[in-house]
């Protein structure tokens, strides 16, 4: 069983070899790369950059590493603001269909409100899956320089 180390957290390098785009009508990508996981000590307060070498092409590559709790704090303030933006999705989808069914006397128009509340609907439609997928795989771990030869690298949480 691998069980995670505490004090440290893992993360994989990852070479991307290609990525190709083909198709006329649907398009389809494909991506290959060779990941190496790395496990990096966090740091006691405040955040720590470290260097990692990429295994393919041996670029050095600069990942600042922040605390625990810091990356907790993190995940728990991206659930909220997802969560959040759940409620503020159907209050605002609730007064749309409310307000939209109405029937205006003549020469009488929409509050202003409802634009707004149309605009927020689609904003939080749009956001809170991207909040929720961040507060889930966030590790604390960013990358701060990419490298200059020609491929690409990222740092990817391991899931374990």
């Amino acid at each position: 069983m691998n069980r995670p180390i505490p004090g440290t957290v893992e993360v994989a390098v990852r070479h991307i070899l290609s990525d190709k785009v083909s198709g006329f009508l649907v398009r389809t990508r494909s991506i290959t790369w060779k990941d190496s996981v790395f496990r990096v000590r966090r740091p006691e307060t405040g955040k720590q950059t470290v260097e990692l070498t990429c295994p393919v092409c041996d670029a050095s590559l600069l990942a600042e590493v922040r605390t625990e709790a810091r990356a907790r704090r993190t995940r728990i303030v991206l659930r909220v603001l997802a969560v959040l933006c759940v409620i503020v999705f159907f209050a605002a989808l609730a007064y749309a269909v409310h307000e939209g069914g109405r029937t205006l006397p003549e020469g009488q128009s929409l509050p202003a409100l409802f634009p707004i509340s149309i605009v927020a609907v689609f904003v939080t439609f749009a956001v809170t899956p991207v909040l929720f997928i961040h507060g889930r795989v966030h590790n604390g771990v960013s990358l701060l320089d990419a490298p200059k030869p020609r491929r690409r690298h990222s740092l990817r949480p391991v899931k374990g």
